[in-house]
């Protein structure tokens, strides 16, 4: 599967996830864990991670996950609809993200992400649905 994480974490190149630093760092069928530094570049004015920087986490995980289980050259992986819960916050460290797939359809495929600080404590819970889109021919 070193094949896929190099493949995804290259995909990252001048996008949201290279400026957050975010790392694909285990990939098999149906799940994906990524990190995240937590530093000043994604705190909010209180200092804390910013529940956009974790939420931007959980939505490249699910997104990835999904493009590793559709043929790339018929379909896209689209997010149509992320929630989160964040039920604590750090302020430092790195934080892994670690998704599976709940549900697997034709059309839309069903994400759950749970975001860890590094003394493995859950600081999110998220849900990501993704469309499949086929492209055009």
């Amino acid at each position: 599967m070193s094949t896929d994480i190099d493949l995804l974490n290259s995909y990252s190149k001048n996008t949201l996830m290279e400026t957050l630093e975010i790392k694909i760092v285990h990939s098999v069928e149906g799940i994906l864990h990524a990190t995240m530094p937590v530093n000043k570049t994604n705190h909010q004015p209180y200092g804390l991670l910013h529940g956009g920087a974790t939420a931007a986490l959980a939505e490249t995980i699910g997104s990835f996950g999904s493009v590793l289980l559709v043929d790339k050259d018929k379909y896209a992986v689209v997010g149509i609809q992320l929630n989160c819960s964040h039920l604590r916050s750090t302020t430092k460290g790195l934080v892994t993200g670690k998704g599976q797939i709940v549900h697997q359809g034709r059309s839309t495929h069903l994400w759950e992400i749970n975001v860890y600080d590094d003394q493995d404590r859950l600081l999110s819970t998220c849900r990501l649905t993704n469309f499949i889109k086929p492209l055009k021919a």
